[in-house]
């Protein structure tokens, strides 16, 4: 049982919440006692992961959302800011990734990609800062990858996106701090997921994996939830524009 936050978290949004990490960070936020927002595409899973907060005895808002469409966040935050009343922590987790080699990359899916990655970031990230500055502050959290850090075989345009968040995350920063609102990511590895179980179920794609990680271990969505915790609360307060890797010493020498 994660301990709780303190009082400055009281409701956060999620995107990206149906499954895997995002439901994740939407669960641990309702262990550490905040109320949450619960955003993705499909309405069966954010009705899933809606059932899970409530479990924990939070309140839950299941919103079905496409995050590359600006109409639609902004409808979004506005029922959001109606019905709670303030956003204290935002967590863009939404995300997606084509695996195609650089020479493969289509057009569509590179607009595809960055409009899910980073514009629906951006825009939910501009959208709640509205918000933050009208109740005095709030956290920002982008969940970002180590392949915005170092470079990885495949995913090009992933890879340009999770950049683009990094550098995203440090000149919001430089913005909004005068507005206390702190903007932070965190850049997980492999992470054990529904997207992911079919890849680490190959023996030698695991072991490629493992040769790359000091720890010589996936990640737990467990280790994630921790980090999100970390930077929703009072004891990260003194921390802005940093990105926060995850990822069992990855990047302590890259590949």
């Amino acid at each position: 049982m994660i301990e709780e936050w303190n009082q400055f978290v009281l409701f956060a949004i999620v995107t990206g919440a149906g499954k895997g990490i995002g439901r994740a960070l939407a669960i641990g936020a309702a262990e550490a006692s905040a109320d949450v927002a619960i955003l993705a595409r499909t309405l069966e899973d954010i009705q899933e992961t809606a059932a899970l907060v409530r479990d924990h005895g939070r309140k839950a808002y299941p919103l079905q959302v496409n995050i590359t469409n600006h109409e639609e966040i902004t409808e979004a935050v506005t029922r959001i800011k109606q019905e709670a009343g303030q956003i204290d922590v935002l967590i863009n987790n939404a995300g997606m990734n084509i695996r195609s080699k650089a020479e493969d990359v289509t057009e569509e899916e590179w607009t595809k990609i960055f409009q899910t990655n980073l514009q629906g970031a951006f825009f939910m990230s501009q959208s709640c800062a509205k918000v933050m500055k009208e109740s005095g502050g709030g956290k920002i959290i982008n969940i970002a990858s180590v392949a915005g850090q170092v470079a990885l075989r495949t995913g090009v345009v992933y890879a340009a996106t999770k950049a683009g968040m990094i550098q995203m995350t440090k000149n919001l920063a430089l913005e909004w701090a005068v507005d206390h609102i702190s903007v932070n990511a965190i850049g997980p590895w492999y992470f054990r997921t529904p997207l992911t179980d079919k890849l680490l179920q190959n023996e030698e794609y695991l072991q490629d994996i493992l040769a790359r990680t000091p720890m010589k271990r996936v990640g737990e969505l467990k280790d994630l939830v921790g980090a999100a915790v970390f930077l929703s609360s009072e004891a990260s307060d003194y921390m802005t524009g940093q990105t926060l890797f995850v990822d069992g010493g990855m990047t302590i020498y890259g590949f």
